[in-house]
């Protein structure tokens, strides 16, 4: 036991690193089962050697036994070996890379307008000069289908002492083929946007796609009216039991063409345009309603631009104003007449007593009517205002309920009657006695 303490003491002495105050063996305490403490010291100097002497002797094994990175440690969590994380990585890379690629494509790639090129046809004749010409059908627009239709000779002659407009429909050349055997049977419709109840119609020709027409249709035009009429000539394809196919029109504004001498002039055909709403005609007239007595104001003041409905292009305009209470008729009141004119002016005022709990169940009508003595009056235009109006009318009418006491005024545009008539749904023909107040 005295040799094994000694050489203990011995090896404590040699080395150093066993000797400081942090060491196991200053620290050592009596071995807490009675033990001698000397063999204690010797046991636990002989384990810090152990341990101890790498660290002297090895600065290398430091750095290799350090904790690994954030990446590291993320990837010996994934329960997968290391050949397919690689795989995994590089299909990543890949697709991000064929991501960029199309991005780059789609934002770079984009073609670049072709530049016009002038062609000069100076050079060229023969077939070569409509191969240089002529368009791919992928590249024509969507006007383009316009063309190719035929073309019309007309004439206008307008006379400033009759205020009548004279047309000739002369000739028509290269007309499309609407027929199965590559011809169509033509003819000609006439009329003004301004009176469309007049139309003329040509002959039928069979069989040509150049039809020789020379007819020649008299309007009465007046000529305060001239700058807002539009000359209307359609080529229509006859067909015996079927509906007639349109092939084409000429519109021609009157305001853009001079009418101090005699025009005649060839025109392309177009594709006719929608089905258009007649022009009935304007109307003006001011609402006042007062709550408190519950009176409610009509003032008709005048008209104009209204439809011709007699044979020499005029005619004898009157008005009726209409009450409506719950969808029934309730009281009328009807202007004078006004002869012979389309911009009568009559400023006739008209009083209604209407409670001010009713004024949102009413609906007031006005409709413009041609006078005839020998056959029934017939409607030219209609329009009604009150809750259940839309547009203009129902903002008149809003108008109207805001400013109590103050005549609003208004022009409206008349509407066909069997429209206004849909609208207002009307229940009967009874009349209503006054509802108590």
């Amino acid at each position: 036991m005295a040799l094994g303490l000694g050489a203990a003491s011995a090896e404590m002495a040699a080395d150093p690193l066993l000797m400081q105050p942090g060491s196991r063996c200053a620290a050592a305490a009596p071995h807490p089962k009675g033990g001698h403490p000397s063999l204690a010291m010797a046991m636990a100097a002989g384990k810090g050697r152990a341990t101890a002497s790498p660290l002297t002797s090895s600065p290398t094994a430091i750095a290799t036994t350090a904790q690994p990175g954030f990446l590291g440690s993320w990837l010996s969590r994934i329960p997968l070996p290391k050949w397919a994380l690689i795989a995994v990585a590089v299909a990543v890379a890949v697709l991000l890379l064929l991501f960029l690629i199309c991005i780059i494509r789609c934002c770079c790639g984009k073609k670049k307008p072709k530049k016009k090129e002038r062609v000069s046809l100076h050079a060229v004749s023969g077939s070569s000069t409509a191969c240089l010409v002529q368009p791919e059908m992928d590249d024509l627009e969507p006007g383009a289908e316009q063309t190719g239709r035929g073309r019309l000779q007309y004439s206008l002659e307008y006379n400033f002492r009759a205020q009548e407009l004279k047309v000739g429909v002369k000739q028509a050349a290269e007309l499309k083929a609407m027929d199965s055997g590559g011809t169509s049977d033509p003819y000609v419709i006439v009329y003004l946007t301004s009176d469309m109840k007049k139309k003329y119609e040509t002959k039928v020709y069979r069989k040509t796609l150049d039809p020789i027409f020379n007819e020649s249709f008299t309007f009465q035009l007046p000529q305060a009216e001239v700058p807002e009429s539009t000359l209307v000539m359609q080529i229509y394809d006859f067909n015996r039991f079927a509906k007639h196919d349109i092939i084409g029109e000429v519109r021609l504004p009157l305001a853009s063409v001079s009418l101090q001498h005699i025009i005649e002039q060839w025109s392309n055909l177009v594709a006719a345009h929608k089905v258009e709403e007649e022009q009935l005609g304007e109307i003006c007239f001011s609402l006042r309603y007062v709550p408190s007595t519950g009176k409610l104001t009509v003032l008709i003041l005048e008209a104009k631009k209204l439809k011709r409905m007699d044979s020499h292009g005029l005619s004898d305009p009157f008005v009726k104003v209409h009450l409506i209470l719950n969808r029934r008729k309730w009281k009328k009141k009807t202007t004078s007449v006004k002869k012979n004119t389309l911009s009568p002016y009559f400023n006739e005022v008209f009083v209604f007593e209407v409670p001010f709990n009713q004024i949102q169940n009413v609906d007031v009508v006005i409709s413009v009517w041609d006078h005839d003595k020998v056959t029934k009056n017939e409607p030219i235009g209609k329009l009604f205002l009150g809750c259940r109006a839309t547009g203009n009318q129902l903002r008149h009418w809003s108008d109207m309920l805001s400013n109590p006491r103050r005549p609003l005024a208004q022009w409206h545009s008349l509407q066909p009657p069997d429209v206004v008539d849909k609208a207002l749904g009307l229940k009967s023909h009874l009349k209503l006695s006054l509802p108590p107040r």
